[in-house]
């Protein structure tokens, strides 16, 4: 198949992306990630998901300029539910992406994570893929999720420490120092 291949960074892609090359797919990268904040941090997040493509052969397509005002603009006053509107702007733009490019469909990185809602991602992502006509390769690859700590190390990944939007970060923070 030819698979579009969102990633939000490239420790979680370390894992999944070679995975979908030896079952023999055509893969194609999308890094979208209008959440990730600051600047600073989605730039170091692009340029390690950009060098773990280029280490396997996979061409990023579809650039998408940085830009954090449509996560915020989507989440406003609906702060609960940020990470279900994350997901549907990201799985939105992979499966618009798909259709465009006439893949045979998409997935994501996100999918690796235990700490990501699978079932959320999931649900979102087959909605997406009803709407614009393309499927949805879903694949569970979090009993994979520590080897992406190795793959990192081994490639020189930058490795974050939160999931890349500015209330996640807070949240880190906040319960380092012992509020809330």
């Amino acid at each position: 198949m030819k698979i579009l291949f969102h990633g939000c960074c490239g420790p979680c892609a370390t894992y999944p992306l070679p995975d979908l090359l030896k079952e023999g797919h055509q893969v194609y990268a999308l890094y979208f990630n209008p959440n990730i904040h600051p600047y600073t941090e989605y730039q170091k997040r692009k340029q390690g998901f950009d060098q773990l493509a280029s280490h396997h052969g996979v061409s990023v397509i579809a650039e998408v300029p940085y830009d954090p005002a449509t996560y915020f603009q989507g989440i406003s006053f609906r702060e609960s539910q940020r990470c279900r509107i994350c997901y549907q702007l990201r799985m939105e733009k992979a499966a618009q992406t798909a259709r465009k490019g006439k893949f045979d469909a998409f997935t994501s990185s996100l999918l690796i994570s235990p700490y990501q809602d699978h079932d959320l991602i999931k649900e979102i992502a087959n909605n997406c893929a009803d709407k614009y006509g393309i499927s949805f390769y879903y694949k569970d690859w979090r009993p994979y999720y520590r080897e992406t700590y190795t793959l990192s190390k081994e490639l020189g990944l930058y490795r974050q420490s939160y999931c890349g939007c500015l209330y996640s970060e807070w949240e880190r923070y906040r319960t380092k120092n012992g509020e809330g």
